[in-house]
């Protein structure tokens, strides 16, 4: 296991700026990092380009065997990488070493143990005279952008399958998870792979901006935010490469009379409030049924004041900071806007310690309408609208109204009702009885401002790779 260590600079011929990462639950300096230079990126381009040929040409299970000694290395180094995880941008240490050892793990392992079956050629029907077959090519080189709120489950959705497929991956991570990128680069050397296939690079957003326009640049995986989309997309649009957009959203749920009480409750304010509410596909809104809506509305305050706000270092943690002090002021913002628009508060002020930005109380709403930011802007924060519903057609129309779509869910025991429902929810992800998780054998996307593109199960293979078909004559008389 690597222990955590002193962090040191890392210095480059040019001396370009430098960055750091500061810690939201101590606000201290936790580690400090220079930005790449010119130098530093043609170098990383030529090494992507000069293992090229040797990588695709490299047998898959060749590939698979590195994959898998490099997931191996990660989950070994979990509690301290966690650790790592939970300085850099506050989730609580309780939870940090399970995003390596739980959904990461089931991630790359399930996109490993269908390579064979995803990257296999297809195969055509017989024609006198003729072999042919579509080979799925690898696209070239892949530009992964990803994001501090799970900085490894992101990113993972992309970077194994990119390179099970004969694709080399240049990783840029977030400047607040900046040092989640060397970590790849640790276990992808722990686990023999060739120099060149993985790289990282830390980047300012001009220079990520000339990255995408540089020819070498085969594809581009972003998850972020739908402004950070469309600049991914502005500076893509001169080149006929594709770009993987994964947005976020504001994903609702919808509780039935005949929900499973206890379960819902609990789960429900689980995919409320995970991770301050900082999850693509946290719950950001309620509806409820009108004839349970004041029962669940109780539940919910009851169960949501059991939290404990405070250090992410401490164990009992379970609430910890936002990421940082601008985000939290944001949230903020967006919650007195909907208290100034009438909603209604119920979390008292001294239900939880006042502990400064960028640590936020959690807080339920009631009165809102549809119509507030907060039940239409993604908040990304620990607080949550909940509305009142007649029937399924008022929920489906209010879960439609917005400009998202990545997930939604809905809280019954009626599996018809629920599968009606959900042919009428515009999303990339309906749920059942469940939230904010990720199947890697389903295809994770969304519609609208949610993104475009997929990732995960085998459908996700298609989008790192394009076909080649062979059409072969070998019969000339």
């Amino acid at each position: 296991m690597v222990a955590l260590r002193p962090l040191t600079l890392r210095r480059n011929d040019m001396k370009e700026k430098q960055f750091k990462i500061v810690s939201p639950g101590s606000g201290e300096v936790f580690a400090e990092r220079s930005y790449a230079s010119d130098s530093d990126i043609r170098e990383a381009l030529t090494k992507a380009g000069r293992i090229a040929p040797d990588w695709k040409s490299t047998p898959l299970q060749d590939r698979i065997s590195i994959c898998e000694k490099a997931v191996k290395f990660f989950v070994e180094n979990a509690d301290a990488w966690g650790e790592e995880i939970t300085r850099m941008m506050g989730r609580p240490i309780r939870y940090t070493p399970n995003e390596i050892k739980g959904s990461f793990q089931e991630r790359a392992r399930h996109m490993i143990d269908i390579a064979p079956e995803a990257l296999v050629d297809v195969g055509l029907a017989q024609k006198e005279g003729f072999y042919r077959f579509i080979r799925r090519e690898p696209l070239g080189t892949v530009l992964v952008l990803a994001p501090w709120n799970y900085p490894y489950l992101t990113s993972v959705n992309v970077i194994i399958p990119a390179l099970l497929a004969g694709n080399r991956v240049i990783l840029k991570h977030s400047e607040q998870t900046a040092i989640c990128a060397e970590r790849y680069l640790q276990a992808f050397q722990a686990a023999g792979l060739p120099e060149g296939v993985f790289q990282f690079l830390h980047l300012t957003h001009d220079q990520v901006a000339g990255l995408i326009h540089d020819p070498k640049i085969d594809y581009v995986a972003f998850t972020g935010s739908v402004d950070g989309g469309r600049a991914i997309q502005k500076a893509a649009s001169d080149r006929f490469i594709n770009a993987g957009l994964e947005l976020g959203g504001k994903d609702p749920a919808y509780v039935c009379r005949d929900a499973d009480w206890d379960y819902t409750i609990a789960n429900v304010v689980d995919g409320v409030f995970f991770n301050s509410g900082q999850s693509c596909c946290a719950i950001e809104r309620i509806y409820v049924e009108a004839s349970v809506f004041d029962d669940f509305l109780n539940d919910f305050i009851t169960l949501t004041k059991k939290y404990q706000l405070g250090d992410p270092l401490d164990a009992n943690t379970t609430l910890g900071p936002m990421v940082r002090k601008s985000n939290a002021l944001q949230a903020k913002s967006q919650l007195e806007k909907a208290i100034s628009e009438g909603a209604q508060t119920n979390i008292p002020a001294g239900t939880f310690p006042e502990l400064g930005l960028p640590y936020l109380a959690p807080q339920v709403l009631t009165n809102v309408s549809q119509t507030m930011d907060v039940m239409q802007e993604e908040s990304f924060a620990p607080f949550i609208g909940i509305m009142p519903v007649k029937d399924d057609a008022e929920a489906i129309r209010l879960m439609n109204d917005s400009q998202y779509g990545l997930t939604a869910s809905i809280w019954t025991l009626d599996m018809e009702r629920a599968i009606s429902i959900g042919s009428q929810v515009e999303t990339g992800t309906w749920f059942m009885n469940r939230c904010d998780y990720l199947d890697p054998e389903l295809a994770w996307t969304g519609v609208k401002n949610s993104g475009r593109g997929c990732t995960l199960s085998i459908l996700g293979y298609e989008h790192i790779t394009r076909p080649k078909s062979y059409h072969l004559k070998f019969d000339t008389r």
